[in-house]
């Protein structure tokens, strides 16, 4: 049967979908699946940016960090480098990855492009394309068509996936950081549903803004914020505007995303557009690093901007990435550079995609993970309090400034009778001071019973009237078979109300025992872990290897066409240091290169197979990954130089020179 599809374009829109008895609907707060309000964890991961082998394993860890939505980039010159040419195999294989997506019962948003930008060559559009003398990403007539062609291969990869046929693909995007008409958007979703497309909603990003908007109620406007940016021109630490996604505010968009290729942006959002339920699909899990800008990024800068994110009234937390990658092999290297035909601002690594995100390129788990991980549990199981509740801001009589260190910032969210309290006192780079002489007072409750200190670094949310709790100093985690958990915040006093009852200084009692009948109390490494089985630890050991060429003639680090620093060719790697590393015995681990220096290559057999610009951290590889037979491999590294336009962190060792400080395998259970 086919599906009875209604949409209603009055004050509060819906659209829904029966497929199976799986009902999708959304309305200007949130998604709901059958009946059931829902605020998802959306997790980005490029299918194609990973060995087909190692999807499983990377999916299923994902849902275990807290992500129910996977979404993923189709980038078009993965599949169709040459004309005429699809390539669908291997880790190519799209079907074969919504089909493992399908097994771990999480649903997946295709982002189709063609535009898809993702730090890939010319955002995803083929070479060949350029030469077809058509205007790219409008409604030109040659350019449609060759989409029309793209969007026909995609569907035979979607073709009895859809939600409607009781599989994972619950929506898709169109096109991607587009300012242009909202009928070229039309016009692609009318390609994709003549095609045969047919799911519960249409995305597209809601920045910028659009010079024509497309009608109410055909593509839900997603939006997104970073804490920082590798497009950025200036090479100064705190560059930009991502200060401002540390503060609670009811703009939904960002001004600081892609100013390299939207240049400045106003705080503005489309007429209508906060009609619709307020999502993101790019909240920075991390940052990857260009030649010119090698941000390092922290965990706490995800957290507390997916905490503001909730505060300010998102019902859906995307991170772009959760999932870190490698570029596949191609006829052409599939970076984005300042040289190739489309986003020609930044030079990126030629293999590389380690986004520092939750999951790094080879599927390590970073402390983000964990860190991100009480939050996802708590919008899972307490995302249908959340979720019509509107957003209120006690600090909106106050401009946001940049470090502004004078109160704390926080938010709360309620229906009247319920709420949760959100505490954000964390600034990348701002250094805030604890906050002193604190209370809320939220649903005419005020707590705690005496003023408390909000510590610096703070980020955390507190129920109020929720669940029996009339309010506590501690974040709501989760509810499963029938008890309460709660979180311990570093710094501040555990104190809780329970009908007439206060209990002050709660200590952390673990899983074993309640502090108050089925009321568990935890710390935060407890709350990190929770329903996750206990891993064993992992070996650690050296690697052989011996310095065997020193480095040759140097260039001259100069800006290139789009003025940032332009990253080195092959023939400038051919005068860098050489270091022959020994494969270990059991190479199946992880291999961790502490380097110092511009940037380093990695090949085996001659061959190119990972890169790095170096910020400071470790650079990586996963042995299991080789080729069969390799016993050597040879890094090439270039050394550091002085006085050149890049932005280092202060995590760098900015040294003149390069140098190997150690090199360790990682052995897992």
């Amino acid at each position: 049967m086919r599906k009875l599809i209604i949409i209603s374009l009055l004050a509060i829109c819906q659209l829904c979908v029966y497929a199976q008895e799986r009902q999708v609907s959304w309305d200007r707060y949130s998604l709901m699946i059958d009946g059931k309000r829902v605020v998802p964890v959306m997790g980005e991961i490029h299918y194609s940016r990973l060995p087909e082998t190692e999807w499983k394993t990377e999916i299923q860890k994902m849902k275990e960090g807290g992500v129910t939505i996977i979404a993923t980039y189709i980038f078009w010159n993965h599949v169709e480098e040459t004309e005429g040419i699809f390539n669908w195999s291997g880790q190519r294989n799209l079907r074969h990855f919504i089909e493992l997506c399908q097994e771990q019962d999480i649903p997946v948003v295709l982002r189709l492009g063609p535009f898809c930008h993702g730090e890939v060559r010319n955002g995803g559009i083929p070479d060949w394309l350029f030469n077809k003398e058509c205007k790219m990403r409008t409604e030109d007539k040659t350019f449609l068509f060759y989409v029309e062609r793209l969007y026909r291969q995609i569907f035979t990869q979607v073709q009895g996936l859809q939600w409607k046929d009781g599989g994972p693909v619950i929506a898709c995007q169109f096109d991607n950081e587009y300012r242009g008409h909202g009928s070229y958007l039309m016009s692609l979703k009318k390609i994709a549903q003549n095609i045969g497309y047919e799911l519960p909603f249409y995305t597209r990003t809601g920045w910028p803004e659009l010079r024509t908007p497309v009608p109410f109620g055909e593509m839900l406007p997603l939006y997104g914020d970073y804490a920082d940016g590798f497009w950025d021109k200036e090479i100064k630490e705190g560059a930009g505007n991502y200060w401002k996604a540390f503060h609670f505010k009811a703009f939904r968009s960002s001004t600081a995303i892609g100013t390299d290729l939207l240049g400045k942006q106003e705080e503005k959002i489309g007429k209508g557009d906060e009609d619709y339920p307020y999502f993101t699909c790019e909240l920075g899990g991390g940052m990857v690093t260009s030649y010119h800008r090698r941000v390092y990024m922290y965990p706490l800068d995800a957290l507390s901007m997916a905490v503001v994110k909730l505060g300010s009234g998102s019902n859906l937390l995307g991170y772009y990435m959760y999932h870190g990658g490698t570029n596949p092999e191609g006829i052409t290297t599939l970076n984005e550079t300042q040289r190739t035909l489309g986003t020609a601002n930044n030079d990126m690594p030629v293999k590389s995609y380690e986004f520092q995100a939750p999951l790094g390129e080879f599927g390590q788990i970073n402390p983000t993970y964990y860190t991100l991980r009480p939050l996802h549990l708590f919008m899972q199981d307490f995302g249908e309090w959340l979720a019509p509740m509107e957003a209120f801001f006690p600090c909106a009589d106050k401009e946001a400034v940049k470090h502004d260190d004078s109160y704390l910032r926080w938010s709360y969210r309620t229906d009247g009778k319920s709420g949760f309290v959100f505490v954000n006192n964390y600034e990348r780079f701002a250094n805030l001071t604890p906050k002193k002489n604190v209370q809320f007072d939220v649903c005419g409750i005020q707590f705690p019973s005496k003023p408390i200190t909000i510590p610096a670094s703070c980020v955390a949310i507190f129920p109020v009237n929720v669940e029996g709790i009339t309010y506590a100093t501690a974040q709501l985690i989760a509810k499963r078979d029938g008890k309460i958990y709660l979180m311990q915040v570093k710094g501040v006093p555990t104190e809780m109300k329970i009908g007439r009852k206060i209990f002050k200084n709660l200590k952390p009692k673990g899983l074993l025992k309640p502090v108050y009948e089925n009321i568990y109390l935890l710390s935060e490494e407890e709350a990190q872990h929770l329903f996750l089985e206990k891993q064993q630890e992992p070996t650690l050991e050296d690697v052989k290897f011996n310095k065997i060429a020193d480095t040759g003639t140097q260039r001259q680090i100069v800006k290139g066409p789009a003025k940032v620093a332009e990253a080195p060719s092959d023939d400038d790697f051919r005068q860098a240091a050489v270091y022959q590393i020994d494969v270990p015995t059991n190479g199946k681990g992880l291999m961790e290169i502490h380097y110092q220096g511009d940037c380093a290559r990695l090949y085996a057999n001659g061959k190119l197979i990972a890169d790095n610009f170096y910020n400071g951290r470790c650079f990586y590889y996963g042995l299991w990954r080789l080729p069969e037979g390799v016993q050597k491999l040879e890094l090439r590294i270039l050394p550091m130089q002085n006085n050149v336009p890049i932005y280092f962190p202060k995590e760098a060792d900015t040294t003149i020179g390069e140098r190997v400080v150690a090199m360790k395998h990682i052995i897992y259970p």
